[in-house]
C-alpha cells in the first residue's frame, strides 16, 4: 500500500495579522525579522521600546492575542525576540492601542501618573503593557489580583528609576477607575478570516518559514529540512539571531501544530506537548507536583513563559535549563517522533554532551511524559540565582526519594548548573539508597556530591560555591523530609503561609 504524504504547504506572500484591531498584511521582510523591529523600523510604531533585546528588560513587552477553543488567549510576550512571522492569525496590541477616542489615558496609564509610578519612563510602556494584559484578564470577573500576583505579572519588566512599590500601587488602583472594556468577541471574529486551516511557507530574503499545521506535516517537512532550524517559542532562538547574529537558513515553527499543545492526564502521568507553553505546563504539572510552584513561578519571567514551550526547554538541553533537574528526578520521559515511528527515553538518556541531544536528524521532540508522584515519594527542587525572579540558575537540585519503613528504597538526585548536561548524580544516589534517612545518610550523600561533579567556575558561581551549595540544598532537604520534625513549608518557602503544613 502506498505511503500517504500530506499535501506540500501552500505559499504565503504576506504574514496576515490583527494590529490594535486593524486587519494588516506585511510581505518582504526576512523571517527572523522581530516584532520589535517590525513595529519601530516598518511600521514606525515607536512607543514599544528597545532595552536588552533578549526578553529580560520587558521595555519591548506586547499582549499577543489568539483563538482558544471557543474563547481568546490574550498574554503579555516579548517583542525583541519574537519572529514577525508567527504573528500570522493572531491579534497584536501595542502601547499606541491604549489611547482612548477622546486623546485620554487608558486607566492603565492613568493610574501609572496618579501614582508616580514613572520616572525616566523608558521601562513605562512595558510595564503598562503587562500591566493591560492583567486589566483584560480580570476584567468583569469580580475578584481582582492580589498585590502578590500583579507582582508576578511584573516580573518580565525591569524599573531601575521609580521602583516597583508606586508601580504595584497603580497596578491595584487602575480597577477603581472607570472602566474601559475589552471586546474579546469583536477580536476573536476579526481573526476568523485570518486564520489558515493548511500547513504554509513564507519566503524572503532567501530564507523559508515552514508552519506546518499537523504533527504529520510537521515529521513530513522535518525528513525533507533535517538542517532547518526548528522553533518553538523563539525565547532562546531568539537570542541566536539578536545576540549571535547567526544566519538561521530554513526555519521550521511548530507553534501552530495543535496536537502539541495537547496535555493529556491519564493513570500513569501526564503527556505534555512539546508545543505547549511553560505556563500551561507549569499549571499542569503543578497540581500533581505543588513542590514544583516556586520553580515555576521563578522560571524566567512570565512573558517569557507565555512564549516559551517546555518541549523547547527540554529539546535546547542546556546545562542550566530548570526544568530537566526535577524533571530528571521523578522519572519523566522524552518521546521522540520521526516519519518512521516513535520512541521514548529515560529524559537523561537525550543528553550526550554540551548542547548534543541523541536527536536523530529528522526527529523531533514531540511530548514530555511524566509519571504521577507515588504516595511515599519525597520530593523537592530548588533553585539558587543571584534575583529571585527573571534570572539564570547558577545551581538548580532536584532530589526524589522513597520510603520503606524508614529506608530509602529508591533515590534520584539531578542537577544543572554541575555539568556540561543537566545530569543525575549516581554515587550520591549510591549513598543514599538502602540508609535509613538519618542526618548521617544525608552527610554521607553530601560528600559523595564531590565524587559525581566537577563543576566549572563562571560569571555565575564558582567551582567551590556551586559544591557547597550543591551538598547545603541536599541538606535542606534532608531537613526538610526527615521522619522526626521536618521543617514546615512556611520556615523555607515564600510561597508558604504562616501555619501551613509541610508538602
Amino acid at each position: 500500500m502506498a505511503q500517504h504524504h500530506p499535501p506540500p504547504p501552500a505559499r504565503a506572500d504576506a504574514i496576515r495579522f490583527l494590529l490594535n484591531g486593524e486587519p494588516m498584511a506585511v510581505g518582504g521582510i526576512a523571517p527572523t525579522r522581530t516584532v520589535l523591529q517590525l513595529l519601530r523600523e516598518d511600521l514606525r510604531l515607536t512607543g514599544t521600546k528597545e532595552g536588552c533585546a533578549e526578553g529580560d528588560c520587558g521595555a519591548c513587552t506586547v499582549v499577543l492575542a489568539e483563538p482558544d477553543g471557543m474563547g481568546l488567549k490574550a498574554q503579555a510576550v516579548n517583542a525583541c525576540i519574537r519572529f514577525a512571522p508567527t504573528l500570522d492569525g493572531k491579534a497584536l496590541f501595542t502601547v499606541e492601542h491604549l489611547r482612548q477616542a477622546d486623546g485620554g489615558l487608558h486607566p492603565v496609564q492613568q493610574a501609572m501618573v496618579d501614582h508616580h509610578g514613572s520616572q525616566c519612563g523608558f521601562c513605562t510602556p512595558g510595564f503598562v503593557m503587562s500591566l493591560w494584559g492583567q486589566y483584560i484578564a480580570h476584567q468583569g470577573e469580580g475578584a481582582r489580583p492580589s498585590r502578590r500576583a500583579l507582582g508576578d505579572a511584573l516580573t518580565g519588566n525591569l524599573c531601575r528609576c521609580t521602583g516597583y512599590r508606586p508601580i504595584l500601587d497603580a497596578a491595584e488602583a487602575m480597577f477603581d477607575l472607570p472602566v474601559v472594556a475589552f471586546d474579546h468577541e469583536a477580536v476573536r471574529a476579526g481573526l476568523v478570516p485570518l486564520q489558515r486551516h493548511e500547513s504554509w511557507v513564507y519566503e524572503a530574503d532567501g530564507a523559508r518559514f515552514f508552519v506546518p499545521r499537523t504533527l504529520e506535516a510537521l515529521v513530513e517537512l522535518r525528513a525533507a529540512h533535517p538542517r532547518a532550524t526548528i522553533l518553538a517559542g523563539g525565547t532562546d532562538v531568539g537570542l541566536w539571531v539578536t545576540k549571535d547574529l547567526r544566519d538561521l537558513g530554513d526555519i521550521l515553527y511548530v507553534g501552530d501544530v495543535a496536537e502539541l499543545h495537547a496535555i493529556e492526564e491519564h493513570d500513569d502521568g501526564l503527556r505534555i506537548g512539546a508545543g505547549a507553553s511553560l505556563t500551561a505546563a507549569y499549571a499542569a504539572l503543578i497540581r500533581h507536583y505543588p513542590e514544583a510552584a516556586e520553580m515555576g513561578e521563578r522560571f524566567a519571567s512570565v512573558p517569557i513563559r507565555n512564549a516559551g514551550t517546555l518541549g523547547g526547554n527540554v529539546a535546547n538541553g542546556s546545562p542550566i535549563g530548570d526544568s530537566m533537574p526535577w524533571l530528571i528526578a521523578v522519572g519523566a520521559r522524552v518521546a521522540l517522533r520521526s516519519r518512521e515511528g516513535s520512541r521514548c527515553l529515560p529524559l537523561e538518556d537525550l543528553y550526550l554532551g554540551y548542547m548534543k541531544q541523541a536527536l536523530q536528524d529528522d526527529e523531533i521532540v514531540e511530548a514530555v511524559e511524566v509519571p504521577r508522584p507515588p504516595a511515599d515519594q519525597r520530593f523537592r527542587t530548588y533553585k539558587v540565582a543571584k534575583r529571585f525572579d527573571s534570572d539564570i540558575s547558577g545551581i538548580c537540585a532536584a532530589f526524589a526519594i522513597r520510603l520503606d519503613r524508614g529506608r530509602i528504597a529508591s533515590a534520584r538526585v539531578a542537577f544543572g548548573g554541575m555539568a556540561a548536561t543537566p545530569a543525575r548524580a549516581a554515587k550520591c544516589e549510591a549513598a543514599l539508597s538502602g540508609q535509613s534517612w538519618t542526618e548521617a545518610t544525608a552527610r554521607a550523600a553530601m560528600a559523595a556530591l564531590a565524587e559525581d561533579y566537577s563543576p566549572l567556575t563562571d560569571m555565575r558561581a564558582t567551582e567551590a560555591y556551586r559544591l557547597q551549595t550543591a551538598q547545603n540544598l541536599l541538606y535542606r532537604f534532608h531537613l526538610e523530609t526527615r521522619e522526626d520534625d521536618p521543617l514546615p513549608a512556611s520556615r523555607v518557602s515564600v510561597f508558604a503561609e504562616p501555619g501551613e503544613e509541610p508538602l
